[in-house]
C-alpha cells in the first residue's frame, strides 16, 4: 500500500482486505460503553479536537487505535492497563498494529505507531452535532424511482465518517496528501446530516434545486455549534472541507478514495455475510480451534452432523 517515489496512486485489490477488516469496527461492540468502536472513536476524536488537542495528534491516535482495535476489539491501552498488563500493554498494541500494517507507507506507519503509547483519545464534551450523527442512520441503497433497500444493522453517520477519516489517512501517501487535512475532512464531511435525515440518492434528486441550499443550511448549523466551542477549529474544518466538492487537490483525491470505498464496502459486507458457509467458519477460521479437548469437540460435531 505504500506510494512509489513519485507518489503515484497505488490503490489495488491488494488494499481491500485491510479496509474490509477496518470497516468491521462499525460492528464491534463491548460492555464498556454503548455504540460500536467506530462510533466511539468518532465521538472521542471530536472531543479531543474541540478541547484543543492538536489535529495531528488526534489523527494519529484515532487511526492508530482503529488499526489496533480491528484485531483487539475493546482491549485498548486503558483496558489492558486496568487488567494488570502494566508496561506490557503497549507491546500488545504494537503486536496488533504490526500484524495489520506491514504494507503501509513506512513514514505514515511510524507516525501512527508512535501514537500507540497515548491510547485512544480521552472522551469529553462535544457539540450537539456529534451525538446527532451517531444517532442518524445512513439511508441504505436508494435509487430514484425505486424502493429503498434496507440492510440491517444500519450504520450511522458517525461510523461512516470515522471510517472515511481512517481510510483517507491510509490513502494519503498514494496521492501525496496531508493526512491530517484528509482526516479532518472525513470526520466532518457529513456535518449536514446532523439536522438532515438521510434520504439517499433518491431523496436528493427529489429535492432538486433545493438540495444545495438545504445541505448548506444544515452544515452551517453544525459549524456554528463548533465555532461556539472552538472558533479556530471551525475555521480549520471549513478549510479541510473546501476542496472535497471536486477532485483537484491531493487531499480531495485521498478523501474520495476513502468515501467511495467505505460506501461500497459497507454494502459488500452484507453480501459477504450472506455467502458465509459452515465450511469457511470451521475449516478456514478454525471456530473450534486447537486446545486440550479439540479431538473431543471434533467428535461431538461429527456425531451431530455438523462437521
Amino acid at each position: 500500500m505504500a506510494a512509489d517515489a513519485a507518489g503515484a496512486d497505488r490503490l489495488s485489490p491488494a488494499a481491500l482486505p485491510l479496509f474490509r477488516e477496518l470497516g468491521d469496527l462499525k460492528r464491534i461492540h463491548s460492555a464498556t460503553a454503548p455504540g460500536s468502536i467506530a462510533e466511539r472513536l468518532f465521538v472521542s476524536g471530536w472531543a479531543a479536537l474541540v478541547r484543543g488537542d492538536a489535529p495531528a495528534q488526534v489523527m494519529a491516535q484515532v487511526v492508530g487505535a482503529a488499526l489496533v482495535s480491528s484485531r483487539l476489539g475493546d482491549l485498548d491501552l486503558a483496558a489492558l492497563q486496568a487488567l494488570g498488563a502494566g508496561d506490557g500493554a503497549v507491546d500488545v498494541l504494537a503486536r496488533a498494529f504490526d500484524a495489520m500494517t506491514a504494507d503501509l507507507d513506512p513514514s505514515l506507519r511510524a507516525r501512527l505507531r508512535r501514537a500507540l503509547t497515548q491510547g485512544r483519545p480521552t472522551p469529553g464534551a462535544t457539540p450537539a452535532f456529534v451525538g446527532k450523527l451517531a444517532r442518524q442512520p445512513r439511508a441504505g441503497v436508494t435509487c430514484p424511482g425505486a424502493p429503498r433497500i434496507v440492510l440491517q444493522p444500519a450504520e450511522n453517520h458517525a461510523e461512516h465518517c470515522l471510517m472515511v477519516a481512517v481510510y483517507g489517512v491510509l490513502a494519503s501517501p498514494w496521492h501525496g496528501a496531508d493526512p491530517v487535512r484528509v482526516f479532518l475532512a472525513g470526520m466532518a464531511h457529513h456535518l449536514h446530516n446532523a439536522d438532515m435525515p438521510d434520504s439517499g440518492y433518491s431523496g436528493e434528486m427529489l429535492l432538486g434545486d433545493l438540495l444545495e441550499a438545504v445541505i448548506e443550511r444544515a452544515r452551517e448549523a453544525s459549524l456554528d455549534e463548533l465555532a461556539a466551542a472552538n472558533p479556530a477549529l471551525a475555521e480549520t474544518i471549513r478549510e479541510a472541507l473546501a476542496p472535497i466538492a471536486g477532485d483537484q487537490t491531493p487531499e480531495a483525491r485521498a478523501f474520495h478514495v476513502a468515501d467511495v470505498l467505505d460506501r461500497v464496502l459497507e454494502i459488500e459486507q452484507h453480501l459477504r455475510a450472506a455467502r458465509l458457509s459452515m465450511g469457511i467458519v470451521l475449516d478456514e477460521y478454525g471456530l473450534v480451534h486447537y486446545g486440550p479437548v479439540k479431538a473431543f469437540h471434533d467428535r461431538i460435531l461429527a456425531d451431530a452432523g455438523l462437521a
